[in-house]
This record gives C-alpha cells, structure tokens and sequence, in this order.
C-alpha cells in the first residue's frame, strides 16, 4: 500500500467564523486607531478573565517588551538577565533602550531560564530579569521573584506564548510579576496577525504606562476628563493596537476554552507516541511542572544527536508532509551575541539543546480533525522508530 502524504504546516492561523463580522464592525465604524471599542472589549476580557492589572494592547509582542523596558527604566550601561534560548525581541528590547542583555541558562526539563544560575549573575549594575515561558510552560515565577524583590531588580515575564496557561500554584500566567508581556502573533494560539499586550501588576507604574503607549503625551489624562489639552511629558512610542485588529482579536478570545482543547488534543496524541522514546532514553520531552495548566502553544521534543534532529526533521517532511521547526538559535552564539562578547562555549547547555530541539507542528485547525492528529502522531513515531528502531 502506498504511504499516506498530508501537508500538515508548522503553524496555521484559526479564523473564528465571527471574525469578519467583527472586522467589518470596526472597519465601518470610522475609529481604526488604538484604544477604541474593539481595543476596551479584548481589555475587558482579559481582565475580567484572568485577573490582570492593567492591560495595554500594542502592536506586536515585541512593542510590549520595548515598552516594559522603558517603564522599568532601563538605561545605558544597565544588565538585564534573561535566557539565551528566546527570540531575538527578548534581548533587542535591552539593547533598544542602551541596556546589556546577560544570557542565563535554561533549564532543560521546561526551557526556561534556570533560576538556580541567576544569582551567579547579577551585578550591583543589574535592574531587570526577564523570563519567558517557553512552549506556554509558566517559568517558575516564584524563584526568580525570591532573588529579584530584595535587590530591587524589576521582572517582566516575556509570557509570549503563555496565555490561558496557569502555574503550579494555579495562577494565571502573567498575573505575578510586575510586569508580562504577551504576544497575539499569528503563530500563538490567539492571534490577530501582528498584536501584543504589555500587563502591568504595578499600579503605580500605570499612568506611566499610558503616557509611554501615547508617544510620550499625557493624551490619557484628557480622554479621563483630569485635563483639557495634553502635552509632552515622557519618553514614549505609539505603542497602540488598531482596532480593526482588536476586533479579530476578540473573536480568538471569544473561543479561547475551544481552541486550548483542540490543541490539547494535539500535544496529548504526540505525548503518548513520544513518551516511550523518552522512557528509553533517546529523547527527552516536556515536563511541566506538577500541578500546572498548559496552554497547548507547542510540544518540543529534544533529539540525542543534532544529526539525528536534522533527520527527523527531513524525513517526517518527506515521506508524510509535516513540517517541524529547529526552534530559537541560541542568541549568545549567533551574530549579535558574539558582538556582545560571548562565545557559543559559554552557556554549553543552552547550546546543546539548542541544537537538538524540535518543534512538531501543532496548530488549532489540525485539532479540529481527528484523522489529522492521528496522521501527525504515526507519522511522528514512524520517523522515530525509524531512528531508534528499540524504541
């Protein structure tokens, strides 16, 4: 019988059926820039959701990063602690406001940054950690705080790709530093195409807060009816969501329980054909910590050999059509860390994984076919038998 091919893409936006309406809605309604109906709806929900404090819709993951270092004060000649493992918006908002970013390692059970080599690491120049949370897997907020709080050292979580997750203790994601940042790009699990969200658990950073998004005017204090013209008071960027994006935004929220079940559905199925792989000590997989309520944003699998990663990628594409991804190139390694000064041999671990990492395709709309996601993890246990034929 001849072998089934499919083309499963990395990664697929969901586009809710409610979608164009909403679309339409804002379109016509003659009010397209940030912080109208659309913009107060999505802030409404995610409030109300997941207890945050202040939200603050912007342009892009990376706008919430940029905007998060500029609250935190971050200025020339400052460290800021964060992992190798992370994308390039991570460590660029550093430098963007003259700041040094400090590559930490990652712990390899999450790959997240490790907070057990932190304290190695901080200086008296030291003013910022940021976290992520790799694959939708919290970092362990609550280590990291314990060092940071009494140095006055300010924690953002990049929470990225971390939204609907929860933590061991059961907290939402994004609700116990001062500050996270999300992301809504169109390969998270709620997305508009380019959006972010910068989260601000400290009240008396917000009015700030509103002054940095509204290009460093005091804008806000008008629209509350505190003032009658507004002027020139800080630093700042038009760091703002329009709102015909916040309205295809909001229909992704609206199914937000349906679409973390159908990717659920996706991880549990490369899960259990993974899993005796990893009991044999071939590869290794995620382990979240117990007790925590992942968001499905991706399941990574972390091959013995980098040779071995190169051909399970080739072959899961050439024989069934998947198309998996290397993952993040480690940044102390690549062209802007050497700059910095580092040299691939001084995070080995980060280097290590980084170069045996996997992620398998994993995407709302493949959830929605059960025939789909039991392709993908035959396929998926095929490729690996084939290399680890014990297994």
């Amino acid at each position: 019988m001849e072998q089934q091919v499919k083309n499963i893409p990395f990664n697929k936006p969901y586009i809710p059926a409610e979608t164009e309406d909403y679309v339409l809605d804002a379109l016509r309604s003659g009010r397209h820039c940030g912080n109208h109906a659309w913009n107060r709806k999505c802030i409404d929900f995610l409030q109300d959701r997941f207890g945050f404090g202040e939200v603050f819709l912007v342009p892009s993951g990376t706008a919430a990063l940029e905007m998060g270092v500029l609250l935190a004060g971050i200025e020339p000649g400052d460290e800021v602690i964060l992992p190798s493992y992370t994308f390039s918006s991570t460590a660029t908002c550093v430098l963007m406001s003259g700041g040094k970013p400090i590559f930490c390692e990652v712990d390899p059970a999450t790959m997240n940054l490790d907070p057990a080599r932190l304290e190695e690491l901080i200086t008296p120049r030291t003013k910022m950690i940021i976290p992520i949370d790799y694959a939708g897997i919290p970092c362990d907020v609550d280590a990291i705080m314990a060092i940071a709080e009494p140095r006055g050292i300010t924690v953002m979580v990049d929470a990225a790709q971390s939204m609907n997750s929860k933590d061991a203790q059961g907290r939402w994601a994004g609700t116990v530093s001062p500050l996270a940042a999300f992301s809504f790009h169109e390969t998270k699990n709620f997305g508009c195409g380019e959006g972010g969200a910068l989260v601000v658990n400290k009240p008396e950073w917000v009015q700030r807060a509103h002054f940095i998004q509204e290009k460093g005017t005091d804008r806000r204090l008008v629209l509350d009816g505190v003032q009658s013209k507004y002027g020139w008071v800080d630093k700042g960027s038009s760091y703002l969501l329009a709102d015909i994006l916040a309205a295809a935004l909001y229909a992704q929220f609206e199914h937000m329980d349906e679409i973390t079940t159908l990717r659920g559905k996706i991880a549990d199925a490369y899960r259990e054909v993974t899993e005796p792989f990893a009991a044999a000590g071939h590869i290794s997989i995620p382990q979240p910590p117990a007790g925590s309520t992942l968001n499905h944003h991706a399941y990574f699998i972390i091959l013995d050999e980098p040779e071995n990663r190169a051909r399970f990628i080739s072959l899961l594409k050439e024989r069934f059509g998947l198309s998996a991804y290397i993952g993040y190139v480690a940044l102390h390694s690549f062209k802007k860390g050497l700059e910095l000064g580092y040299k691939p041999e001084d995070l080995p671990i980060t280097e290590d994984l980084a170069s045996r990492i996997v992620r398998l395709p994993l995407y709302t709309e493949l959830g929605q076919s059960d025939d789909d996601v039991a392709f993908a993890a035959r396929a998926v246990r095929a490729v690996l038998t084939e290399i680890y034929p014990q297994g």
